[in-house]
């Protein structure tokens, strides 16, 4: 099965970068890199030492509703390019030994008993192993330590 790794929307980004609310009603804030560990959810990379980004209250999910977790991400500061989706594993999922995998359906709630913490090299192939199921429509990808929204996996 071919998968998509999909970022934060440009246009969300973008009005972050305004320094428009986050999903709390807060104005993100501003920081600047020391290179450690500031995974970018638009373009999928890491922020580098130095480069300014912000840290914002993000709710992956396109309404509220008791599934719809909200948490802490990174973004970059300045424009940088969306991750285009490619069916490689972003440089984000290469920082770390293992991420938590787990299983939304189409209504946007968790599949239940969907979620293990994967080791980076088996991503693509538990991610795969659950898309195959009919009702799981996309998978999350979080920290295994802390549980932050890193990105989305659906069908290519």
């Amino acid at each position: 099965m071919k998968l998509r790794y999909k970022p934060m929307p440009s246009d969300l980004a973008a009005r972050y970068r305004r320094r428009e609310p986050d999903a709390y009603g807060l104005r993100p804030e501003l920081h600047v890199s020391d290179g450690q560990g500031m995974p970018c959810r638009h373009c999928l990379a890491n922020i580098a030492e130095g480069d300014p980004y912000l840290i914002i209250a993000y709710r992956p999910f396109p309404d509220l509703q008791p599934y719809a977790e909200t948490g802490p991400v990174f973004l970059h500061a300045q424009d940088c390019e969306a991750y285009n989706g490619e069916t490689s594993v972003p440089a984000i999922l290469t920082t770390s030994k293992d991420y938590l995998l787990r299983g939304y359906s189409a209504d946007d709630r968790i599949v239940y008993g969907t979620g293990a913490v994967t080791p980076v090299d088996a991503i693509d192939a538990r991610a795969a192993e659950l898309l195959e199921r009919s009702d799981i429509a996309y998978v999350h990808v979080r920290s295994a330590r802390n549980n932050c929204y890193q990105c989305r996996i659906e069908r290519a």
